[in-house]
């Protein structure tokens, strides 16, 4: 739901006067309104459309409107739907309150009640979405449990977990290797009413292709050679609780018929037993591959793919959130020296610049094994300077500085050399954060004005125009 479009409302009666004089209203009101004159033609436009509302008779001539109630409920669960009867009709619109429905108007009823009863319930709905982003962002949090950041993507993962954590939904968390998927999966259960009971982790890459149905769905005795007891699958261990399922990518194709039937029902067979069992578990899976590609060259199953991404969460590169190197290096340095049993240590400035120059294919676990070795290097000094990080993110820093520049006899000029090399700087960091200026002065560790000042006198405008 947005706030640049007039809220859209369906009217379902076949009385077309007052179909039409119920329209007048609300469009005068501000809402967008369809309408429909039967049950048929109100299925039909509420399966190619999700409306915001809805406004049904509860007599219709093709059928009754609770079944137009019903069926727009199952299909969008946010909808807001509203109910007329006549006077005779109060017990069903009772009912119709119980299933779902807002509020029953009876016949005859003042239109603008109408247009306030269906603002009103919008915009609730609107304001608990906008707080739980809000909240999010005026406690000015830079962590959601021991995920990290301040930048704004990762404060939109913030918003977007603490929305999806109380329900059930199947989530897929897409992400390059590092960024922190099975962190996310984990903070999701924990903050879950699943909380309680288990949260159980299964790496379909991690497993031989032959034992990934057993791993899953457990096996009876005998049921291949070397079972030789029964086995409880991730499945069943899960019941009641949160299932992780990484690499999900790497499954073998009959595999993920399996799985895709294990969703669609909650139900589970072990290998080597006909006899199905439920469970109850949430599902949340990750992978760091395009599905779609997959999809597109037959490796993966696209009716699966549909079924897991229910709840998309994308995980943005370290790369991609730099600012946000300082915060988590330092947290892992708080860490590691707490449970190393050393004093507090603190990140030299030049380490911070030499952090945040590298690329981090990866991600927040590479960052990680740097800074674990940075304070193994650093012994009892109470500050971890640039000399103590691993050499490869060293070298990368001083690399991005230095150019292999010929001297030839009769010598060069300087101020010529020095001016190219800084107009090629200049211009790979506007071509690494494709032209936006003030990132190109952050990887340059420079103030705005000054990267503008220099960009104007270089003429690297000019350059890369």
């Amino acid at each position: 739901m947005t706030n640049n479009r007039p809220l859209s409302v369906l009217v379902v009666d076949d009385d077309a006067d007052l179909r039409l004089t119920l329209a007048e209203s609300l469009e005068a009101a501000g809402f967008a309104v369809s309408q429909a004159g039967d049950a048929a033609d109100a299925r039909d436009r509420l399966e190619a459309f999700a409306y915001d509302a809805l406004v049904v008779d509860l007599c219709l001539p093709d059928t009754d409107g609770m079944g137009v109630l019903r069926g727009a409920l199952e299909r969008y669960p946010e909808i807001k739907a509203v109910v007329m009867t006549g006077f005779g009709g109060v017990a069903e619109a009772v009912e119709a309150i119980k299933r779902g429905a807002i509020d029953f108007l009876i016949k005859p009823f003042q239109l603008a009640q109408l247009a306030r009863t269906l603002r009103a319930a919008i915009d609730q709905s609107r304001l608990r979405v906008e707080n739980a982003e809000l909240r999010a962002q005026l406690t000015g949090r830079f962590s959601f449990d021991s995920i990290v950041g301040r930048d704004g993507a990762m404060q939109q993962l913030f918003s977007t977990l603490e929305l999806i954590a109380p329900m059930s939904s199947t989530v897929l968390i897409l992400g390059e290797t590092g960024t922190g998927k099975e962190l996310v999966a984990r903070t999701i259960h924990h903050h879950s009413p699943r909380a309680a009971h288990r949260f159980v982790a299964f790496n379909a890459a991690a497993i031989p292709e032959g034992l990934i149905e057993a791993e899953l769905f457990g096996h009876v005795k005998g049921a291949f050679t070397g079972a030789i007891a029964a086995r409880v699958g991730r499945f069943e261990l899960a019941h009641r609780g949160t299932l992780f399922i990484d690499e999900v990518a790497m499954m073998p194709l009959p595999l993920q018929a399996k799985l895709l039937r294990a969703l669609q029902e909650r139900e589970v067979e072990r290998v080597g037993e006909s006899k199905p069992m439920k469970v109850d578990i949430r599902v949340i899976a990750a992978t760091n591959v395009d599905l779609r590609k997959l999809v597109a060259e037959g490796r993966f199953r696209e009716d699966l793919y549909y079924r897991l991404k229910v709840i998309p969460i994308t995980l943005p590169p370290l790369r991609a959130r730099r600012g946000d190197i300082p915060l988590l290096a330092q947290q892992m340095v708080e860490k590691s020296c707490r449970e190393n049993g050393l004093p507090p240590k603190a990140l030299t400035q030049d380490a911070l610049r030499t952090l945040m120059a590298y690329d981090w294919p990866g991600n927040v676990r590479q960052l990680e094994n740097a800074v674990e070795h940075a304070i193994a290097m650093s012994a009892l000094a109470g500050e971890i300077t640039q000399e103590a990080l691993p050499e490869e993110v060293r070298g990368t820093a001083a690399a991005a500085v230095q150019q292999a520049i010929p001297i030839p006899d009769e010598g060069l000029d300087f101020s010529t050399v020095i001016s190219q090399i800084e107009r090629d700087l200049f211009r790979r960091c506007l071509e690494k954060t494709s032209g936006n200026k003030r990132q190109a002065a952050r990887l340059l560790n420079l103030s705005r004005t000054t990267f503008l000042d220099k960009l104007q006198r270089l003429e690297v405008a000019e350059a890369i125009a």
